[in-house]
């Protein structure tokens, strides 16, 4: 799937690098091409204002024919006379002779309009128009040899094909290049996706299965009490809390991919929130053996999504409270600077392995310290992160194996309601 969608971008990303690389060729054999002939068409055009100036000093009468030595400013422009039979008069100079031998190609086909020419071997740009003499209608033709533009234009004209050969080249490697380039993210992404499938799999498969085993113990003891089959009862009822959780936990995290889910932003009083959290968890802690404590000194105002905030201290306490050993402490607090309002969770739990801290967020991951002292899903941290990324703010981990972990999350004061 991967390589058919990298020969698309690749073909497409190379084919906007061809269509820039014709537009900027065609761009500058036009420009030079304009530029070349641009002094050739106004010599011409000066040529033809300075004979119909002289007419005019002629008290506007007819001219006289003056034979090839017209008055001309360009002395590379040469006059051609031709007379009412269209036949081309006569003049001695080794170029006139070639227009002699070639009348039939070098006779002016339009008047008053810039035409070229080729005659032998060499190129030509003319302007023709007709006058009145005393012996009838003339065509005067003013030539001008193109050669050198030409073959300047001929030279250019290769070089930019050789050079549109290498774009192309350059420009199909370059295509794959970020056609390769734009696919990495993609394809980290669906990876991701393949290994969050399987394990997604493999923890709803653990629960079911141990559901499905002791169903079928129960069914074989038909006549069996449930105070004789309370274990398995009881192990029934676990997975099937847990199995929920889990589903409610995928379910959170997928609408999330696909931002389904909005927040729900209102002004409620964190340091109030966090009070009534401590007094649900106290006598969980104190069932355990564990001391839970609260620091918020001074009135917290934030502006958040409450239902969402709740759910990221009972992910963080439930953490907290899993890692920990007896006789241990969780502290919670919470406080509020200039611009920043402060959470934090911190224990003196079993900590995080230094290198597993960066992964502690990634969907189903658990460190193998954090496997044996509790069981869980790995899904909470990515749900908690994903909370805090909603109220745009950041997480910091600082943890050490035997010493406890503190999660913090920083939000900013200022919140779109």
């Amino acid at each position: 799937m991967f390589r058919q969608t990298l020969i698309k971008l690749t073909l497409l990303n190379s084919l906007v690098f061809i269509i820039l690389i014709g537009i900027l060729g065609g761009t500058i054999y036009v420009y030079t091409e304009n530029r070349l002939y641009r002094d050739v068409n106004r010599s011409l055009i000066e040529a033809v204002e300075s004979l119909e100036q002289k007419a005019n000093q002629v008290d506007q009468g007819p001219i006289e024919p003056q034979g090839p030595k017209l008055i001309r400013r360009d002395p590379r422009i040469m006059t051609l006379i031709w007379d009412g039979k269209k036949q081309l008069l006569s003049e001695e100079s080794r170029e006139f002779a070639l227009f002699q031998d070639h009348q039939k190609q070098i006779r002016p086909k339009e008047l008053g309009s810039l035409e070229d020419v080729k005659v032998g071997q060499f190129s030509y740009r003319y302007i023709a128009f007709q006058v009145d003499t005393n012996i009838g209608k003339m065509t005067i033709q003013f030539v001008r040899n193109v050669n050198s533009e030409k073959e300047l234009l001929e030279r250019l004209l290769l070089i930019i094909l050789i050079g549109c050969g290498i774009g192309i080249i350059c420009a199909v490697a370059s295509g794959y290049f970020l056609a390769g380039r734009a696919l990495v993210p993609i394809q980290k992404a669906w990876n991701k996706q393949q290994q969050f499938v399987s394990d997604a799999s493999h923890e709803l498969r653990t629960p079911l299965a141990v559901i499905q085993a002791k169903t079928e113990l129960l069914f074989r003891s038909p006549k069996a009490t449930i105070q004789d089959k309370i274990l398995d009862v009881s192990t029934i009822s676990n997975e099937s809390r847990r199995l929920s959780k889990l589903v409610a936990n995928l379910l959170t995290l997928a609408r999330s991919d696909s931002n389904q889910l909005e927040m729900n932003k209102q002004v409620f009083r964190l340091d109030g929130l966090l009070k009534e959290m401590v007094h649900d968890y106290e006598d969980i802690a104190l069932y355990q053996e564990k001391e839970l404590q609260l620091e918020a000194e001074e009135a917290v105002t934030f502006i958040a999504d409450k239902e969402r905030i709740q759910q990221l201290i009972v992910i963080l306490l439930d953490n907290a409270l899993k890692y920990t050993q007896e006789g241990g402490r969780i502290l919670l607090s919470c406080q509020q600077t200039h611009s920043s309002i402060i959470l934090s969770v911190k224990d003196n739990g079993i900590g995080i392995p230094e290198q597993d801290i960066p992964k502690i967020f990634d969907r189903f991951f658990q460190s193998d310290k954090a496997r044996t002292a509790g069981e869980g899903t790995g899904l909470g941290l990515s749900i908690a992160k994903w909370i805090i990324d909603k109220h745009h703010g950041k997480i910091k981990v600082e943890s050490s194996l035997g010493k406890g972990t503190t999660i913090e999350a920083v939000f900013p004061r200022a919140q779109k309601s």
